[in-house]
């Protein structure tokens, strides 16, 4: 088999089991719950943790992939977040089922930006295009899979069989990844120790104290302690950063407008989304009374819209560029999700599902462009900083929108004074998270009216028009 379909097959194995393993958790939510002896929204600290771990990690794993080898790292990565996975599988109790997750997440920060490395340096760029689908196909069917999976495991098992499932495929990784991933060790410089300790530390309490607010298991004054010690410590790093000739992360990067825009505008958007798989779940069944195979039969066209969409995003920017998609699209997206709160238990299923369906159609779409027009001004010599830097703030933003969600939820249930499963918290709920995704608007609509043109296919025909009698130079 041709590089160009081996390599992306073999690392798709890692995202599959990746995106599987996060979807299928969200979908058992509640059961986990019952048998741990919390409540729901507590276990918002397994998910949150597990993104934190990855934004924690994944500013370093291109320094680790070159100063020891992509081959090694990518296996012990993968290796790393099963063994994650059996603790996951052997928890009786919430604080171990965190640190099992942890473990996952530092296995997942190496796994899969290692792996995406591996394909942008094995394969030719004449094959990456057609290399890129191969990856993403599996990769999405991960979070398709996910919700009916997990809904079935615990709906007819024991959810514990969630973290379980993934250990062959991970093995069957391993393998692959022995015989057939090249080395690729290069010469790199010392690492900025002092910068990963001050933003590691810095992330780590800071998102540790927000996601434990509202939870009666941490003392208020811990809570304040980790928030304002974690602001100190990224506020050094900022310090640091702007002083060390190559810090981890370079901030100066956000003086590119599309690089500023995808991010910054990005992260607003991914706290809305970032909450769905949490509060979804939720609301389906302890609201609505679905069992969890029922809950993930309908959570699960939202990712099949986003499949869909795979296939015309492209057209869509080309036709009408990046700023009016970000700004109108985001705006539908935002209201859709908005519009989840309304769902209630008489609900018609052919509404909701379709609701669903449109709804990651335009998400993923916002999603590709908000992803594509970050590095539209950005240079090769800056590409892998930039990688890791809107790598890290994706994850953050994701943690975040679960902080925010189950935060808005208990808010909800103290102020209608109804019970923590009542429909209308969930109504408040969507509606906070929603409204965050809406304010992204406001960067999108900062971006310069033929941003990205090059990259969307725009820029020759607006030097044709710009240009007629000038005769059109042979594309490359």
């Amino acid at each position: 088999m041709p590089p160009h379909r081996l390599i992306p097959l073999i690392i798709a194995t890692a995202l599959f089991i990746e995106n599987m393993d996060s979807t299928a958790i969200s979908t058992s939510l509640p059961q986990i719950a019952a048998d741990l002896g919390v409540e729901p929204v507590a276990l918002k600290l397994a998910l949150t943790t597990y993104m934190l771990a990855l934004a924690v990690f994944i500013p370093v794993s291109g320094w680790v992939a070159d100063r020891f080898g992509a081959k090694p790292v990518f296996m012990s990565a993968i290796g790393v977040f099963l063994l994650g996975s059996l603790g996951c599988a052997a928890s009786d109790g919430l604080g171990q089922l965190v640190v099992g997750r942890f473990v996952q997440g530092i296995g997942g920060a190496m796994m899969v930006p290692v792996g995406r490395l591996v394909l942008l340096r094995s394969v030719e760029k004449s094959e990456l295009v057609r290399a890129l689908s191969w990856l993403t196909i599996p990769a999405l069917l991960g979070p398709m899979l996910g919700p009916v999976l997990g809904g079935a495991i615990t709906t007819y098992a024991d959810w514990r069989w969630i973290f379980l499932i993934n250990i062959p495929m991970g093995l069957l990784g391993i393998w692959l990844a022995y015989r057939h991933i090249p080395m690729l060790k290069q010469p790199v410089g010392p690492l900025d120790w002092r910068g990963f300790l001050l933003s590691a530390g810095g992330l780590v309490l800071a998102m540790s104290g927000l996601a434990a607010i509202g939870s009666a298991l941490v003392p208020r004054a811990v809570i304040a302690g980790c928030i304002l010690a974690g602001g100190a410590l990224i506020a050094a790093y900022v310090w640091h950063a702007r002083r060390h000739p190559h810090p981890l992360l370079r901030l100066d990067l956000f003086r590119v407008p599309t690089f500023r825009v995808g991010v910054l505008g990005g992260s607003l958007f991914r706290i809305g989304t970032g909450a769905t798989p949490f509060l979804l779940p939720l609301m389906l069944q302890m609201a609505f009374g679905l069992d969890p195979l029922e809950s993930g039969l309908v959570t699960f066209t939202s990712t099949a819209g986003a499949m869909v969409m795979k296939a015309v995003a492209p057209r869509i920017i080309h036709r009408f560029g990046f700023r009016p998609v970000l700004v109108w699209n985001g705006l539908v997206a935002s209201l859709m999700l908005c519009g989840f709160g309304l769902f209630r238990a008489d609900t018609p299923y052919p509404l909701m599902v379709g609701v669903l369906l449109a709804s990651g159609f335009f998400r993923s779409l916002q999603f590709t462009s908000i992803n594509a027009v970050a590095y539209a001004d950005i240079d090769q010599a800056r590409m892998s900083q930039a990688s890791s830097l809107a790598a890290m703030a994706q994850q953050l933003s994701l943690a975040l929108g679960v902080t925010i969600g189950g935060f808005a939820l208990s808010a909800a249930g103290r102020l209608t004074g109804q019970p923590g499963n009542a429909a209308i918290n969930f109504t408040f709920a969507f509606l906070t998270v929603g409204l965050i995704s809406l304010a992204s608007m406001r960067q999108m609509r900062r971006l310069a009216p033929d941003a990205g043109a090059d990259m969307a296919g725009r820029a020759e025909a607006g030097r044709e028009v710009a240009e007629p009698k000038v005769e059109a130079r042979p594309q490359n």
